[in-house]
């Protein structure tokens, strides 16, 4: 844990260096806003250990405020660090033909204009992905199957993931997604997994809002790895008092309807056996679906399953950090045809980690619509 307090100090700080330099032109000849730049820099560097002092000490609603503050500005400063670091190195560019051409020298991009121009298109950016965090959108996915029981030709699954309940998202963030929910009056919900985050003290009345669905076939739920970072048996309380049934490597077969399996996320131990889990199930003849946090296939796995459903990923949340994520998950947001018949489909999520917006990756709710063919 120290280890990763200190890379993310090192990381969070360059990154606020890397900012610094770039507005500098903007400070230079004003006696204090130099010194107030590099102060509130540095506050911000370490706000999100400030949340975690401030809410472990019981002052709940300072650190509520101090994370709004400090997630906010990380959302922020995100989006500047790529702008002026692309700034930058277009500048050491023009330094390096300065040097070799002599009549470009002199050439520099880190002037007042391009710091500003840097600056309104991180704001304008940054309110958008304030809203964009909020439009909350549904998804609708249609499949058909010769699996369905007889007398049912249609079953409706609603997917949500990557909430992220705790200090910052409450019960203003949960209300409309139960609205969303119950709206599509589906015969099954399912959680893939980060339905809570790292601040557990704070969320009781959020099982009411959950205990509003009462659906058909039941309310299912998997591990995610912040599950394990908020404390994996306050998790577990969590999401049990709000009714879901808690899948941790094992599959159930739900009223002769359909066969739902899941699987803990690997922050707790181990990176969980798929075919394992899902072997001793009747997968051959009822629709099967595998809650999995991560979008990671088991190709041994892929036949004893119809639709794998896995969140984590966010799409990325906030533009241009979608390239980074997709180098890391392959399978990174949407519907994917498998092997053997399957499909995974990776939800981007339906709240934020970290900074509370979204750019490119509005949040979802997602239903699947499964049918006779």
């Amino acid at each position: 844990m120290a280890w990763f307090v200190l890379s993310f100090l090192i990381v969070y700080s360059a990154m606020h260096a890397v900012v610094l330099r770039g507005v500098y032109p903007l400070l230079t000849g004003h006696p204090f806003l130099p010194a107030l730049a590099g102060l509130w820099m540095a506050a911000m560097v370490v706000s999100p250990i400030l949340v975690r002092l401030l809410d472990g000490a019981g002052h709940e609603q300072t650190a509520r405020a101090v994370a709004w503050i400090g997630y906010g500005w990380m959302g922020l400063l995100f989006l500047a660090f790529c702008l002026f670091a692309i700034l930058q190195a277009l500048d050491l560019l023009a330094l390096a033909l300065g040097r070799a051409l002599p009549a470009l020298s002199g050439l520099t991009l880190r002037t007042a204009t391009s710091a500003a121009a840097c600056l309104l298109v991180t704001s304008a950016v940054g309110i958008y992905g304030f809203f964009e965090a909020a439009n909350l959108r549904v998804e609708t996915v249609r499949l058909t199957t010769e699996k369905l029981p007889p007398g049912i030709d249609e079953l409706r699954i609603a997917q949500v993931s990557d909430l992220h309940l705790g200090l910052v998202h409450r019960d203003e963030a949960l209300a409309p997604v139960i609205s969303a929910v119950r709206e599509l009056e589906p015969d099954l919900l399912v959680a893939s997994g980060d339905i809570v985050d790292a601040q557990m003290d704070h969320l009781e009345a959020l099982t009411a809002l959950w205990q509003r669905l009462d659906l058909p076939l039941g309310k299912f739920a998997v591990t995610g790895n912040h599950e394990y970072y908020a404390g994996l048996e306050q998790g577990l309380d969590f999401l049990v008092r709000s009714g879901f049934t808690v899948l941790r490597n094992e599959a159930v077969t739900v009223a002769d309807t359909l066969v739902v399996a899941g699987v803990d996320d690997p922050a707790g131990s181990r990176t969980p056996d798929d075919a394992a889990v899902l072997g001793p199930a009747d997968t051959g003849t009822l629709f099967t679906v595998l809650l999995k946090h991560r979008p990671w296939v088991s190709e041994t796995a892929t036949g004893l399953f119809d639709l794998q459903l896995s969140g984590h990923t966010h799409r990325g949340q906030i533009f241009p950090f979608h390239f980074f994520v997709r180098k890391a998950y392959p399978y990174f947001a949407g519907l994917y045809p498998l092997s053997n018949g399957a499909h995974l489909y990776v939800s981007r999520g339906t709240g934020t980690w970290g900074p509370p917006m979204r750019v490119l990756a509005p949040p979802e709710v997602t239903l699947f619509v499964i049918a006779r063919p």
